[in-house]
């Protein structure tokens, strides 16, 4: 073979490479159009169905299953007890929602705590939760990872007990599948925390935002989570025929497509046996360093911020022209989600869930035991307690005594004329805790005010009412004598005192000479 024949055939291969990259180019959107999914055999961990399994993800309030993890496996060390009391701090009390509201100060014990975030997923509960056990947040995060590396999830990284944004904090759906794994084997005792439908705090009924829990023939838990940055989550688990499946799904545009999605990939896992199949645990890394930021698609603009179990449909069109710095908009076309999608990894057929179901709601209360500190119902978050009364000074208030005109006393002839005031009670009001403090406790009034009017009348009394003259004394003109009206005002040369004006001078005794 001459040297030409060997140019000719690198420039067929050349161009070959050319062809390969215009093509990988087209069908990579395509391809990494598709999110994080995955299903295991909860028994024996292996593996059914996976797509990107491995990939860096943020987790939003999925986290708080570490969260929980961490605080059972305390307990378990008998560090603390699920009746342990927890103090909810002003830093806890500040986080953003989803949150109970709660004041700082309002203690609930750790199995109530625990309910609150796995139902209501409560950033200020979890928040209390990692203070009160790793003594801070920093501290709990440490607890996080050291059992995350523990249970051998590998893209795992934990900076806060909540989920809430942080390029920092990561996991994947197959850590995720190992975490749920050690929950269900690790304390079976405490499976109970995941299935349930709803809470009751007084009469305030919070409702669990998974939308599987009664709507799915045998869906039994776990936890959603939603953040702009990684879409919706869920890791689920349902039974069948004795048979537990585990299901993660991350970053759909809507908790309604999420549990479709989710509902599906059960579908085809209890209709496998995963013979074969290679264990969660030993899926191979990805290659994919960082995890993609979903905000553009899931909260760009013009688009309304959904909640965590927002079931509005959210479908984004494909980018126009190919050409997008954010492939992700081509998984929610029309195309996409029904399955149809050229090179897209099959989403399955669309399963119909039922509308929510009711459920005979758990009751939570705060404080050591049910009663232990009043709850005001649907009041509970605003204003879950009241200002203790306190005793102030008892007085009688009633009508001036007849004949002590001038003094200004208020007294009271009769105990009956008056009620008698002994506390005060009242509900906290942003407003009036100050002023009802300081009321409380400031000093009593004097008993003798003088009053307008009460020390002289006319022109001289109303212009210095109020006032205590000491020296010198004045005397005050009768009550029944009528002030002599002063004289018209004349010209500075025909100045004349007139006789009335004389005859009252006279009249009027001098004031004695005071030495200085």
């Amino acid at each position: 073979m001459d040297s030409t024949e060997i140019i000719r055939m690198a420039r067929r291969g050349a161009l070959s490479v050319v062809v390969a990259g215009a093509w990988l180019a087209f069908a990579v959107p395509a391809q990494a159009a598709s999110t994080p999914a995955l299903v295991v055999d909860a028994a024996s961990g292996k593996v059914l169905l996976a797509d990107r399994a491995t990939e860096p993800w943020f987790p939003a309030s999925v986290t708080k299953l570490m969260t929980t993890y961490v605080a059972l496996d305390l307990v378990r060390q008998g560090r603390f007890s699920m009746n342990s009391l927890l103090t909810l701090s002003p830093e806890a009390a500040a986080e953003p929602p989803s949150k109970m509201g709660f004041k700082p100060g309002t203690q609930l014990t750790l199995d109530n705590a625990l309910k609150i975030i796995m139902v209501k997923s409560a950033n200020d509960i979890t928040h209390m939760i990692a203070e009160n056990l790793g003594g801070s947040v920093d501290g709990y995060a440490g607890l996080m990872n050291a059992a995350s590396r523990r249970l051998g999830m590998h893209e795992s990284r934990w900076v806060n007990p909540h989920g809430l944004p942080d390029e920092r904090q990561q996991t994947s759906a197959r850590d995720m599948a190992i975490l749920a794994r050690a929950l269900l084997r690790e304390f079976p005792d405490q499976e109970d925390l995941f299935h349930i439908g709803a809470l009751k705090l007084g009469t305030k009924i919070i409702r669990n935002h998974n939308g599987l829990l009664g709507r799915y023939p045998g869906a039994d838990g776990m936890k959603t989570g939603f953040i702009c940055m990684g879409g919706f989550n869920v890791v689920a688990t349902a039974t069948q025929n004795g048979r537990r499946l585990i299901a993660v799904v991350f970053g759909y545009p809507s908790a309604k497509e999420r549990d479709l999605r989710a509902a599906d990939l059960f579908d085809q896992g209890f209709s496998s046996f995963g013979w074969g199949g290679q264990q969660v645990e030993a899926l191979p890394p990805s290659s994919q360093l960082e995890p993609v930021n979903m905000r553009s698609v899931v909260c760009g603009p013009n688009r309304r911020t959904p909640q965590e179990d927002d079931e509005t449909a959210r479908v984004a069109s494909a980018p126009s022209g190919g050409n997008s710095d954010n492939p992700f908009g081509q998984l929610f076309a029309a195309a996409t989600m029904s399955g149809t999608g050229a090179g897209i990894p099959n989403m399955g057929r669309r399963t119909t869930l039922g509308p929510r179901a009711t459920f005979e709601p758990i009751p939570i209360w705060l404080g050591a035991s049910p009663g232990a500190v009043p709850d005001d119902g649907d009041k509970v978050a605003a204003a879950p307690s009241t200002i203790p009364a306190k005793r102030v000074r008892t007085r009688l208030v009633g009508k001036p005594v007849p004949g002590a005109a001038g003094t200004g006393t208020l007294a009271s002839t009769a105990a009956t004329d008056a009620p008698r005031i002994d506390t005060v009670k009242t509900t906290a009001r942003p407003g009036g805790r100050a002023a009802l403090s300081a009321n409380l406790d400031a000093e009593p009034a004097a008993e003798t005010k003088p009053k307008l009017g009460s020390v002289a009348r006319g022109a001289a009394g109303r212009a210095k009412h109020g006032a205590i003259q000491l020296k010198p004394t004045i005397p005050i003109v009768a009550e029944d004598e009528a002030p002599a009206k002063p004289p018209a005002r004349a010209p500075a040369f025909f100045a004349f005192p007139s006789v009335s004006a004389a005859k009252t001078a006279a009249a009027r005794p001098k004031p004695a000479k005071v030495e200085e």
